[in-house]
């Protein structure tokens, strides 16, 4: 049976020699059957209220497509999670697959430490001078292929669950946007899989932060995407690299 390896980096806090705090980087591999594994796509939406995020998405989605295309034929799961954009596809099979799938209720929530960001994102984080929030998306970007075949969509975490569940999906991989929003709050991203139980990872060259420089900590935004990545690999769940996909 096909299997891939994946490199998952992790961060823990320890003590040093001296007693003093760190955060130790380790790395570990782990092999996965390739038929128990799912690929979850996040918000990859086809426009966006901010001008920069719209951008930075535009120029991920080359790469973000390779990796689908990669993954699907080495035998994953893909899950396409285009949020408020369902209506697009009410007819469409990948979302009649998903409708056919019996309900699984989620256990209890697990207790998670849960701490704040380490940045400040309360201005709604675009950094090109947009303030007001607006649905600017209508379905899922045209440059990500949806196997109609075999894929899966849904923007639900309860549907989304009762598929992992059903498949037998024993890891799940997450890509898209937005790292300090969408991938951490939706009723599909990592806290609700993390407190459901779900083995979740974030492939952190394939996502992005809504994070304006101007704000808390001042750094740039591809600093501040780290930040957020790195507090991921703390708090919540490893990260790996897309390549390891390919």
């Amino acid at each position: 049976m096909p299997t891939i390896s994946l490199n998952l980096k992790s961060q823990t806090l320890t003590q040093n020699s001296r007693g003093h705090n760190q955060w130790e980087v380790t790395t570990r591999e782990s092999t996965c059957e390739a038929i128990s594994t799912a690929l979850l796509l996040c918000d990859v939406w086809d426009n966006h209220w901010s001008r920069g995020a719209a951008k930075r998405l535009d120029q991920m989605i080359p790469k973000m497509d390779k990796v689908v295309r990669s993954s699907r034929a080495s035998g994953l799961h893909i899950i396409h999670a285009p949020s408020g954009t369902l209506d697009f596809y009410a007819d469409h099979p990948a979302r009649n697959r998903m409708l056919a799938i019996p309900s699984i209720e989620p256990p209890a929530p697990i207790d998670h430490l849960d701490p704040p960001l380490p940045i400040d994102d309360s201005d709604h984080g675009s950094d090109t001078g947009e303030t007001e929030t607006r649905r600017a998306w209508t379905r899922q970007h045209v440059g990500i292929f949806i196997d109609e075949t075999v894929d899966i969509i849904s923007d639900d975490g309860q549907e989304i669950y009762s598929y992992l569940q059903n498949q037998s999906i024993q890891k799940l991989l997450i890509l898209g946007v937005h790292t300090n929003m969408c991938i951490l709050h939706r009723t599909f991203g990592i806290k609700q899989m993390v407190r459901w139980g779900v083995d979740i990872s974030l492939i952190r060259d394939l996502t992005d932060t809504m994070y304006n420089p101007a704000s808390a900590p001042y750094v740039s935004h591809i600093e501040g995407t780290r930040l957020v990545v790195e507090f991921i690999e703390k708090f919540w769940c490893p990260s790996l690299l897309s390549d390891d996909l390919l």
